[in-house]
């Protein structure tokens, strides 16, 4: 007599659990992983810039060696409220949700699903009903032979590391436009007040012109020309007001607000500098500029890019399982059960070469990505260096605006002197007084020139306090039609 015997259900998943084990040792071999590159390997960079070379420290928050309580103010405000900020962050949160779903592939899934049917005939003469209960589990896993799945994991992390910096680059260039309004507003604000002196003693020279000509000792040329000059500053102050209300609703954006809602602060007077800041060497620009840093990630991530699409030209591996408990019965649905466990070799045999191409498309992005990090670097190069160039220059040429004035306001004082005495006519004086009033405009523009050029500087030169930023609270969705 011949006897059936059921299989051991041990006995079924043995073979494919072993096959199992033994391919989760391969991975370690995987044959195509990502380059490892070295920033210093992959762009060149001169040893010094060309005006110094000293070293930075890369977590100063610049803006407060202005020492202005306001400003440092304005700048947290626009850190924690700035839409263009607000936009990075959901970017990054983005970004990182897609690196965690890469990293998901690399653990198993396992779905449950749960039936229940029921069945009823009334067929003439034989009335029948069934039901059938069923539960289950389906687990699905592919082993990652030449680490296709690792490296699509490790570049949605570069990718999500190259959005942090993208953040990290918009904060630093937030910071620079808020300080570079609150400057010119600042210098608005000056020449108004310039303006307004300058108007008035215009008019102490039309007073004294007008009694010069009321006496025969001056002519209705020089009156007229005086008068000339007095509405010449009086047609420059609306422009100085409309120009600063402008900048004020600039500010307000950048902080967030409405642009009718801009911010009071009651400096009217430019800051002074002291000596330009220490600008490091150009290699520490491929530790401390965010926007160089997002470019290496970017190609780090592309070098895994390729790994991931080389290894997807080889056969996978997948094991799949399941676990299930059927009865006609609920009561008994747990009594009975069955289990599987299967593995499957699948390899591309004709696909158009899709695969090849894709190989090609993705070593053609690496040499893209090279070549843009390779620009970034020469771009903050030459960033760092302008800057640097534009402050020595500009404070050359506010010297010499400054002797030119001194000069210039000697020069108009000895005018008046032979005016008042008759030993001249009103025109040397005419002239003087213009030269002194336009360079004294001058003289507050090249002040905000430096200004912004400093400001340009530390933008270039970048810096680690951004990583110190933390995500505003997450904004509430409403629920409506989602």
């Amino acid at each position: 007599m011949t006897i059936n015997k059921s299989p051991d259900i041990f006995q079924l998943i043995r073979e494919p659990l072993i096959l199992a084990l033994l391919t989760l040792v391969i991975p370690a071999c995987a044959p195509f992983a990502p380059a490892a590159r070295l920033p210093q390997e992959v762009a060149s960079v001169p040893p010094s810039y060309s005006m110094q070379e000293a070293i930075i420290d890369p977590q100063q928050r610049w803006w407060e060696t202005f020492n202005d309580t306001e400003l440092n103010g304005f700048i947290q405000e626009a850190l924690a409220g700035n839409q263009t900020l607000a936009s990075y962050w959901a970017r990054l949160g983005k970004a990182e949700a897609l690196a965690a779903k890469a990293g998901a592939d690399l653990i198993p899934t396992v779905s449950g699903e749960a039936e229940a049917a029921y069945f009823r005939s009334d067929s003439p003469g034989l009335e029948t009903e069934s039901e059938n209960y069923r539960l289950g589990l389906v687990a699905s896993y592919e082993i990652d032979l030449w680490g296709r799945i690792r490296a699509e994991s490790q570049a949605a992390e570069l990718e999500a590391a190259a959005s942090r910096q993208d953040l990290n680059a918009a904060a630093v260039t937030v910071a620079a436009e808020v300080a570079e309004r609150w400057v010119r507003i600042i210098a608005q604000r000056q020449q108004k007040i310039l303006l307004q002196e300058q108007l008035s003693a215009n008019e102490t020279y039309l007073d004294l012109v007008e009694l010069r000509f009321r006496k025969s000792l001056a002519s209705a040329l020089d009156v007229m020309q005086q008068k000339q000059l007095v509405e010449r500053v009086k047609a420059q102050m609306p422009l100085i007001d409309m120009e600063e209300r402008l900048l004020l609703d600039e500010l307000a954006v950048l902080l967030g607000r409405q642009p009718y809602n801009g911010p009071r602060f009651a400096r009217a007077m430019l800051p002074d500098l002291d000596a330009p800041p220490a600008a490091g060497i150009p290699a520490q620009l491929l530790e401390y500029r965010p926007d160089i840093l997002a470019a290496y990630d970017r190609l780090s991530a592309a070098d895994h890019d390729l790994a991931a699409a080389r290894a997807d030209r080889l056969p996978a591996l997948r094991l799949t399982g399941a676990a299930a408990y059927s009865s006609d019965d609920l009561d008994n649905l747990f009594d009975n059960w069955l289990a599987n466990l299967a593995a499957g070799l699948t390899a591309p045999i004709i696909d158009g070469g899709r695969r090849k191409e894709e190989v090609l498309y993705t070593e053609a992005g690496i040499r893209q990505q090279l070549a843009e990090y390779r620009q970034t670097v020469l771009v903050a190069v030459r960033e760092v260096e302008s800057a640097l160039v534009r402050e020595e220059k500009i404070r050359a040429n506010i010297r010499g605006i400054e002797n030119q004035l001194k000069a210039a306001r000697i020069a108009l004082e000895e005018a008046g002197f032979r005016y008042t005495n008759g030993l001249i006519d009103y025109l040397p004086v005419l002239t003087q007084l213009l030269s002194v009033q336009n360079l004294e405009l001058d003289l507050i523009a090249r002040k905000t020139d430096l200004l912004i050029a400093r400001m340009d500087l530390y933008r270039a030169i970048g810096g680690t306090w951004t990583d110190a930023l933390t995500p505003p609270a997450p904004e509430k969705l409403s629920q409506t039609g989602y």
